[in-house]
């Protein structure tokens, strides 16, 4: 017998928005409210302010009802969260120069009034700087409406674990983890600063409002210990439910792991389609340690699925619609067999009139196509079919400099070997040596060095995609421009970036498209790539190719799909796994460390086989034929925006 569920209730107000854009421009309606109503009875609006990925939409948001709708922050008094230290206000990765960047330069509030703390306050002097940055903020009346993001470990601000809610604005130590994650701002984890300002739990709650916002699934499992674990000093996050009017606003993704998103048939009638059905069978399924088609009567009667067994019949029927999908998902062919190689027993798929087939993979970085979906990109190459690689950005940035300089140093001695060797190439081996010997921590690249690197992850993808059966005919490199910044920090999504996708499309008019629908990387990069693939595909709506046409989301790097999620599975056979970690093994300014490694620790090809090999056991625990390993797809329905 199953252990009925003790569902956790939420001790935060919490509520689910379609993504960050809609939650963005909800908060700054909300700010601007406060701002305005301050200003017609003569008061200031005090803001506390964070910085990170989380808020800038509500920034730009901000920016635009400033010069579009004419809203003035000439009464606005603010004060961020924290700051580095030691950091200096016009260092790239100072939290002063992103607020100057994000807001203050772009709005009319006095200087005065924008208050960030100092990293440059020699140690002995920090802590009578804080108690100042206190009594300011006492002051100015107090905080109206604090702005929140939540770190991986549940901090706020850089109150690390073990803050307490009787902790103030203070000098702390920075936790391991917190400094892995912000790796990839410095260049690497070793440049990242071990010490940071920071308000303390207690002076955040001390504000009369407070908005907490979280994004995307990686940070799905700390928000669901925010919202229902107990308050600990061990997550400073969940002192939040001790607010009186706090508020956690979330997208889909960040909410993915509450009991109400998980399982919302235990918290009161839900609409069953035939999407709800699956995921509910296949939790049931995991709950209960069972083979779908094992599942009983009882078994929906004890944990929560009356209602589903009530409006549609028996376990057997049930388990039988579940089973059938899944079954369905196992496709070998990923694209299609040749008319004469079809089964009876074969399913049906919308394009199996077309036989080979255009395909065209679009991968973020050099590395995201074989990592993610590096045996599919082997299937469909040796099934015969049109197989097209579009690596999106150089991928540059995630060189290391050593690598740099050992390929400057190949070229000169190359060339001299050969009698070749000019005196422009002697320049630039000097310039690189000397550049990267001098370079600061966090110090952007010189243009000649940003291009040797790109040169490098283009030779490595090249590696790559033959070893998977992709000739370098095939390829096409994109570069595409917003991520030409040499920084971590991108430029937004243009024109430019969309025209060259959309250029590409009508030249290849492919029958399938893959794209990464990874979007837990921490750098944003796959969002943004995402984004202009969903547009340039949209603006082909009207192609005569389009119609024959299908886009499909892989993952991998990052994260991997659930089984309800799937709608492809392409299983892998052990001597497909072992192509696929020798494509990867490709990339070898990646291999052993990754330069921006992410909250994940493991090298990528330990990632890629980890979860696939995941995807596979949990196939076969729910019943189905038991694989090596399994990449799973997610066809884009038309109407999904990456960007929320």
């Amino acid at each position: 017998m199953s252990t009925p569920l003790i569902i956790p209730r939420e001790r935060i107000p919490t509520r689910i928005l379609p993504g960050a854009r809609a939650a963005a421009r909800e908060v700054a309606a909300e700010i601007a409210a406060l701002i305005r109503a301050r200003a017609a009875e003569g008061r200031n609006a005090v803001l506390g302010l964070a910085t990170g990925s989380t808020p800038t939409g509500i920034y730009a948001e901000l920016v635009r009802l400033h010069r579009e709708e004419g809203l003035s922050f000439r009464n606005v008094i603010t004060f961020n969260l924290d700051e580095y230290h030691p950091m200096r206000p016009e260092d790239l990765q100072s939290y002063a120069r992103f607020m100057r960047e994000h807001l203050f330069d772009l709005v009319d509030i006095d200087p005065a009034n924008a208050h960030v703390p100092d990293g440059t306050v020699p140690v002995d002097e920090v802590a009578e700087y804080c108690r100042a940055y206190e009594q300011r903020i006492a002051d100015a009346g107090g905080i109206d409406l604090q702005l929140l993001g939540v770190g991986r470990t549940g901090h706020i601000g850089f109150n690390e674990p073990g803050s307490d809610d009787a902790t103030r604005t203070r000098l702390i130590t920075l936790d391991r983890v917190t400094r892995i994650d912000a790796a990839s701002d410095f260049f690497g984890a070793e440049n990242v600063p071990r010490r940071a300002i920071t308000m303390g739990v207690g002076t955040i709650l001390e504000a009369r409002r407070i908005l907490m916002l979280a994004f995307g699934e990686n940070k799905a499992s700390i928000v669901a210990k925010v919202v229902e674990g107990e308050a600990s000093p061990l997550i400073p996050a969940t002192y939040l439910q001790r607010h009186a009017d706090a508020t956690l606003l979330l997208d889909a993704a960040a909410a993915a792991d509450l009991a109400r998103q998980r399982s919302p048939w235990l918290f009161g009638p839900v609409r069953w389609t035939e999407d709800s059905i699956r995921r509910a069978v296949i939790w049931l399924a995991e709950k209960t340690g069972k083979a779908i088609l094992k599942l009983t009567d009882a078994d929906y009667n004890e944990d929560g699925l009356q209602d589903l067994l009530a409006e549609h019949g028996s376990a057997y029927e049930i388990n039988l619609f579940v089973f059938r999908h899944l079954q369905g998902t196992i496709v070998g062919w990923p694209a299609g067999k040749p008319a004469g190689m079809k089964q009876p027993g074969d399913r049906a798929r919308p394009l199996d009139h077309i036989f080979p087939k255009r395909v065209l993979v679009f991968s973020p970085h050099p590395d995201d196509d074989v990592i993610s979906m590096g045996g599919t990109l082997i299937r469909l190459a040796d099934q015969g079919h049109d197989v097209q690689v579009a690596y999106q950005t150089s991928g540059n940035i995630a060189v290391f400099d050593e690598d740099a300089i050992r390929f400057a140093e190949f070229v000169v001695e190359f060339c001299a070997e050969f009698g070749v060797l000019s005196d422009r190439i002697v320049e630039l081996e000097a310039h690189v040596e000397r550049f990267l010997r001098l370079k600061r921590a966090g110090q952007v690249d010189s243009a000649e060095v940003q291009r040797i690197k790109a040169i490098i992850r283009r030779g490595e993808a090249r590696a790559a995609a033959r070893c998977c059966g992709v000739p370098d005919t095939k390829l096409h490199f994109l570069d595409l421009p917003f991520y030409e910044t040499g920084r971590v920090k991108k430029k937004a999504l243009g024109p430019e970036d969309i025209r060259i996708v959309l250029e590409l499309l009508r030249a290849v008019r492919p029958h399938q498209v893959y794209a990464a629908g990874d979007l837990s990387d921490p750098h944003g990069t796959h969002r943004t790539c995402l984004a202009a693939i969903i547009e340039a595909y949209r603006r082909c709506r009207e192609d005569d190719w389009f119609t024959d046409s299908e886009l499909w989301l892989y993952r991998g790097a990052w994260q991997e799909w659930s089984p309800h999620q799937i709608e492809m599975a392409a299983p892998l056979s052990p001597d497909e796994v072992r192509r696929k970690r020798t494509a990867i093994f490709k990339h070898q300014s990646q291999k052993d460390r990754a330069l921006f490694p992410g909250p994940d620790a493991r090298e990528f090809w330990q990632r890629a086989e980890a979860r696939n090999s995941e995807t596979a056991r949990r196939y076969d625990r729910l019943g189905l034929a038991e694989y090596e390993a399994m990449e799973g797809f997610v066809q884009w329905d038309g109407v999904w925006d990456p960007t929320g």
